[in-house]
């Protein structure tokens, strides 16, 4: 065997070691986001914002660790940076328990964002730094090992692994692993990954010491103008996610399958443009970029006179995410820059993408009173796009000509101003007031024809109150309705009831009270509290004895002492984004605890693209409770819409009850069961 076949040997031998590593890093990496964020979410009452906060978290520290490894690169020689990140990495594998404790749930009262951020600081932050500066500083070192390789193709293995973990998650290890499972594994790929890593730098400094020398010669500075242009473009597609992301799961529901899509998508992007640039049409992506954001600005502009279907939203939301993150990273991969200044260009574009979260994350919500991020977002997507059409040489083959640059120019800025105009026009209509929180916008409106109240969460109306006639339930809540009937015959045998509310809206239940009834209502969102009190009557008026929890129901009720309730409504599901963990095997025996041996349970499972009935029927299958499902037809549409409710009991003596018979369903026959562990919004889907 010759010296030369023995180096190409030993060659191949480094390049799998350190393709190895990135993908393993790389797996890891984005295996913990929607694991961690899944078992949060129920503390901080399944928010579409929880996610958000976590995405803002995880770009925080990859950018740390971006920085850690320019840091190492640029002051420390390659035996010194080995050594040092090789003590990390044994010390976060000794102190490795990345699964909170139940005893880390935070109180019912305590800021989310805070709380989120400082939660996962304590779980997932060592690892998660460590895992984050892996890429670069395994592309820097194979710079100096490779001698002459280009690492950028390890750039494509490490999304290529960040996508097979996003993508596993939802479809292999969710439905065959409980979250403790899947901890384990993780936990056991972090002690893999430590190793791979250190033998990584071993064999780099094996090969490196005259590379390196070589490499501290020709450092050369870069200019602003590139690294500017490098954050830029990096830091749109990171708002595009969020953004994005938080419009979908407040449509649809907070589920780890609408974080994951748009995260693999913006993952793809960076696969495809880092691996060849023959993926990337730059005219192509840039007016796809422009089309796609006209639609959305028209269904922003007219969504209130006709909406898409369910797949048709996603499939416009997602496409836009994509085609904006091709064209930035398509740009970004065209810019980037030689292999010595390969560690500056990864920390410039983390520093771009923390920004892009910092921004969607924290300022947006504390500034905007509504989603203007998302507007904001279109436009910057628009002049980037116009920007990259303007540079490119062709448009599908053909030079694009003055007419046609004339209308693009002309008709995109246009269609834009007219959106943002018209909506804050209608946004603006009627609204008596508007407040904006971690747990969305919430506005208080006059229906012009009507003179009624109204409370709207997002696009959900969650109470009417009709002019000086605070008595007369309306909505989802008449005294036809499912819940309503429920209380007059729970009513009708006792002289006083006590009940628990999950959920106040406008305080419509409070209607029902009589002076020897107690009513105790749970709401995650103080602004509802404020609003409720504020501008309707139901909760002033009404003569029952009234209290106001404020926090996450089920924390609450897991910190309370035994109620005794009579009847316990849940009114949270309703809305587009399902709060999943209140539907769980193990919230249902929660609820039990709380009821007297008769007590009911009534669940407001009206909703545009789930049917909650198979959840709720496994549930009380399990706990061996009656159920019957109760609809009563739309009479008005805004007053009196279409309502469906599930009662539930060990007790027949509500369930036989005339009036309540009267508007049950028959009974189907699907189960679907739900636990901590494992929900399934899809299998329910209308």
């Amino acid at each position: 065997m010759t010296d030369n076949t023995q180096a190409l040997r030993l060659s191949r031998g480094v390049v799998l070691t350190f393709a190895i590593t990135v993908f393993v890093s790389a797996f890891l990496l984005f295996q913990i986001q929607p694991l961690i964020s899944r078992v949060i979410l129920p503390w901080f009452g399944g928010s579409p914002a929880v996610w958000t906060t976590c995405m803002l978290f995880f770009q925080a520290v990859l950018f740390a660790g971006y920085a850690w490894a320019h840091i190492l690169n640029r002051f420390l020689r390659l035996r010194s940076q080995l050594l040092l990140h090789a003590a990390l990495l044994v010390v976060s594998a000794v102190l490795l328990k990345i699964l909170p404790d139940a005893d880390l749930k935070p109180e019912p009262d305590t800021a989310p964002i805070a709380g989120i951020l400082s939660l996962l600081l304590v779980s997932v932050g060592l690892p998660y730094f460590l895992l984050s500066s892996t890429g670069p500083l395994l592309q820097a070192w194979f710079a100096q090992a490779g001698r002459g390789r280009s690492p950028w193709r390890l750039y494509a293995v490490s999304n290529a692994g960040s996508l097979l973990a996003l993508l596993s998650f939802p479809f292999v290890f969710e439905p065959l692993m409980d979250v403790s499972t899947m901890g384990k594994f993780w936990s056991g790929g972090f002690i893999l990954f430590a190793c791979v890593c250190i033998t990584s730098g071993i064999l780099a400094v094996r090969h490196a010491p005259a590379v390196e020398a070589e490499n501290e010669a020709r450092q050369a500075k870069l200019p602003f103008r590139s690294m500017a242009t490098w954050f830029a473009l990096a830091c749109l597609p990171s708002v595009a996610l969020l953004a994005i992301t938080n419009t979908a799961c407040m449509d649809v529901a907070v589920i780890p399958f609408l974080w994951i899509v748009p995260l693999a998508l913006y993952l793809l992007s960076f696969i495809l443009c880092f691996d060849s640039q023959r993926w990337y049409h730059r005219a192509l992506f840039a007016v796809f970029t422009l089309l796609l954001s006209s639609c959305l600005c028209g269904l922003l502009m007219f969504g209130s006179v006709f909406s898409l279907p369910l797949p048709g939203l996603l499939a416009l939301y997602f496409s836009l995410l994509f085609c904006i993150c091709m064209m930035c990273h398509g740009e970004l991969a065209r810019l980037k820059p030689d292999s010595e200044h390969l560690t500056v260009f990864y920390l410039t574009m983390s520093a771009g993408g923390a920004c892009g979260g910092l921004f969607a994350g924290l300022i947006a919500p504390t500034v905007f009173s509504e989603y203007w991020e998302l507007h904001l977002c279109l436009g910057a997507a628009i002049i980037c796009a116009l920007w990259v059409t303007a540079h490119s040489q062709n448009w599908l083959g053909r030079r694009l000509t003055a007419p046609m640059w004339a209308m693009v120019v002309a008709a995109i800025p246009v269609v834009l101003f007219i959106t943002f105009t018209a909506e804050a026009i209608m946004s603006s209509q009627d609204t008596i007031a508007v407040s904006r929180s971690f747990y969305g916008v919430l506005r208080i409106e006059k229906d012009s024809e009507t003179r009624a109240l109204l409370m709207r969460h997002g696009r959900v109306v969650h109470g009417v109150q009709l002019p000086n006639s605070w008595q007369q339930p309306t909505t989802y809540y008449s005294r036809g309705s499912g819940v309503g009937r429920t209380i007059a015959a729970i009513q009708s045998e006792k002289p006083g009831i006590k009940a628990g509310l999950v959920g106040l809206g406008c305080g419509t239940l409070a209607a029902y009270g009589r002076p020897e009834d107690k009513f105790r209502f749970y709401e995650i969102n103080f602004d509802v509290i404020e609003q409720a009190q504020t501008h309707f009557d139901f909760l002033k008026n009404s003569p029952s004895q009234n209290e106001i929890s404020l926090g996450d129901a089920r924390l609450v009720l897991e910190s309370e002492e035994p109620q005794h309730f009579d009847l316990l409504v849940l009114d949270a599901f309703s809305g587009d984004a399902v709060p999943t963990h209140l539907l769980t095997k193990e919230a249902f025996q929660l609820y039990q605890t709380h009821l007297n041996d008769d007590g009911v349970i009534a669940i407001h499972i009206s909703n545009r693209y789930f049917d909650l009935r198979p959840v709720i029927d496994a549930a009380a299958e399990k706990l061996k409770l009656q159920t019957l499902t109760l609809v009563v037809p739309e009479q008005q549409e805004l007053i009196f819409p279409s309502s469906e409710w599930v009662i539930l009991s060990r007790s027949s003596r509500v369930m036989l009850n005339p009036a309540v018979r009267q508007i049950a369903i028959a009974h189907q026959q699907k189960r679907v069961l739900w636990t901590d562990s494992y929900s399934n919004l899809f299998g329910i889907l209308k």
